[in-house]
């Protein structure tokens, strides 16, 4: 892998991690809620889940799971039915008072579990790994070093991205009074549910 095409990879990488999916969002909420940090905090528990992914594209298992329509489809629809129980707990959630605005009793164990929950629960990644990660690996070479250093830089740019998100959703939290709070829970909320559904009934490709 030469500095050209790492050169090429970092800024279209980021392209990837910084889209505004559920993960990013997810951060944005609990960082206007709870703050920066302990929304930075929650949003590692992607990171083993997107380690996952690219593993299984490293050992070359993610066109066979592409490629499964079983495997594929339970991943989905589980994927799915979690984004839509998350989303539809962000629209219940009732308008915090001042109090509950300032203290909260999610734990950061369970925002990095929420937060890792949706990343797995979303088998396109794969499909993204495996079509994105081979057009910057030069496959005259040891593979496995390739994988680790596009791996270890895209973790590392998630974690950057969830971190922009979770800046912009603490400078907004100065400006949320608990009605719009409420709102911004009922946006990120039905966001969740539309991408539940749409992964549901939209074909595996």
């Amino acid at each position: 892998m030469t500095l050209t095409a790492l050169a090429l990879f970092v800024p279209a990488c980021f392209a990837l991690n910084a889209a505004p999916g559920p993960n990013n969002l997810l951060a944005f909420s609990n960082a206007s809620r709870l703050g920066f940090w302990r929304a930075v905090a929650g949003s590692i528990g992607r990171l083993p889940a997107f380690a996952a992914m690219i593993a299984i594209v490293a050992l070359g298992l993610g066109a066979l799971l592409a490629a499964s329509e079983a495997a594929f489809s339970a991943v989905k629809y589980a994927g799915a039915a979690y984004l839509i129980y998350v989303g539809w707990k962000l629209w219940r959630a009732p308008a915090p008072d001042a109090a509950e605005m300032r203290v909260r009793d999610d734990s950061t164990s369970a925002l990095a579990r929420r937060d890792f929950l949706i990343a797995i629960g979303n088998p396109k990644a794969i499909a993204i790994f495996t079509a994105f990660f081979p057009q910057f690996v030069d496959f005259a070479a040891p593979l496995a070093p390739q994988f680790l250093t596009l791996g270890g830089l895209f973790l590392i740019m998630e974690l950057a991205a969830a971190a922009l998100y979770a800046g912009l959703g603490r400078v907004m939290s100065g400006v949320l009074t608990p009605l719009r709070l409420h709102r911004l829970n009922r946006g990120v909320g039905g966001f969740l549910i539309f991408s539940g559904l749409a992964m549901a009934l939209n074909p595996k490709h």
